[in-house]
C-alpha cells in the first residue's frame, strides 16, 4: 500500500499514525504541497485533491477517516477499543476533529517551526480550547481509552499544536496531552514530516 500525504498536512500525520498502530507496512509518498503546481501532483493521487490519498491495489481510499476505519477493518478493530459504547464515543470523537475545532486551525496554521506563543486567545479559540479540556479530561490514562487507538492519533496533532503555540492545559486534560507528546508514534511521524519536503 502506499500512502500519499502533503507536507503540513495534519491529516496526512494522522492517517500515518494510524498505520502504525494497526501494523501496516506503508510506501509513503510525499508532495510538497507549498510548490507551484502542486494540486496537479495532488490529483494524480487523490480524486479530491486533497491529501492523505492511499492507494490499494486497484482502489484508492481517500479522506483520513476513510482511511483511519480501513485501516481498522485490516487489523481486526485494532484502532478502536473493544466495548461497543466505547468505540461510539471514540468515532464520535475522531469526527468532532475531523469537522471541529475551526478557530484554532485558522488562528494557529499547523507548523513544525518556531513560532512565538499566543499572548492572547480570541472568544473562538477559548471556547474550542475549553472544549478541548472537556475531550482530554475524559482520557483514561496515557490514551483516550485502556489501550492506543484512532482517537489518540486523531488528538496527538492536536495536542502537538497546542503546544507549539505555548496552549499548555493544566490538570487531567494537561496530562493527557503531554502522554501523547511522548508518544513514540506521534515523535516518530512528526520526525518523518519534517523530511516530506526535503
Amino acid at each position: 500500500m502506499q500512502l500519499v500525504v502533503g507536507t503540513l498536512s495534519t491529516w496526512s500525520l494522522r492517517a500515518r499514525i494510524c498505520g502504525a498502530l494497526a501494523n501496516i507496512p506503508l510506501d509513503l509518498v510525499p508532495i510538497d504541497l507549498s510548490k507551484m503546481g502542486h494540486t496537479t501532483e495532488v490529483r494524480k493521487y487523490s480524486p479530491t485533491g486533497l491529501m492523505p490519498a492511499l492507494l490499494v491495489d486497484g482502489f484508492i481510499v481517500h479522506d483520513s477517516l476513510a482511511i483511519a476505519e480501513y485501516f481498522n477493518e485490516c487489523s481486526n478493530g485494532a484502532l478502536y477499543p473493544k466495548a461497543q459504547s466505547e468505540r461510539a464515543q471514540a468515532r464520535s470523537l475522531c469526527m468532532e476533529m475531523h469537522s471541529g475545532f475551526t478557530a484554532l486551525r485558522s488562528q494557529c496554521p499547523f507548523t513544525l517551526a518556531s513560532v512565538a506563543p499566543l499572548e492572547h486567545l480570541t472568544d473562538s479559540l477559548k471556547k474550542e480550547v475549553e472544549r478541548i479540556e472537556v475531550i482530554f479530561t475524559q482520557a483514561k490514562g496515557p490514551f483516550m481509552f485502556e489501550q492506543a487507538g484512532a482517537v489518540d492519533a486523531f488528538f496527538s496533532i492536536l495536542a502537538f499544536r497546542l503546544n507549539a503555540y505555548g496552549v499548555v492545559l493544566g490538570g487531567k486534560a494537561g496530562e493527557y496531552q503531554r502522554s501523547l507528546l511522548e508518544w513514540p508514534l506521534l515523535k516518530n511521524a512528526v520526525s518523518e514530516a519534517r523530511q516530506w519536503a526535503v
